[in-house]
């Protein structure tokens, strides 16, 4: 199974609904907290390709977007495959 790291903020509904999303799908991810983590933002930014917004979310070093994109893999059954 891949890497998947996802940052996230404080009070970010979307942030929430993307865990829930991993867990329902098995999905074990390491939560990086844009708040807390100093540096954080900048990496993710960079990782991201100047996207601000949370969540952002990584499969290894594939950036998969945020809350809206891995829902709409779900969707189409495609994130099982991605995950492996």
């Amino acid at each position: 199974m891949k890497k998947i790291t996802i940052y996230t903020g404080p009070h970010c509904n979307y942030c929430d609904a993307a865990k829930r999303l991993l867990k329902r799908n098995n999905a074990p991810y390491r939560e990086i907290d844009i708040s807390k983590v100093k540096g954080s933002i900048d990496e993710m930014i960079k990782k991201s390709n100047g996207k601000r917004t949370i969540p952002q979310i990584f499969f290894d070093e594939q950036h998969i977007g945020g809350y809206d994109e891995i829902r709409g893999l779900e969707k189409e059954n495609k994130l099982q495959d991605l995950l492996k």
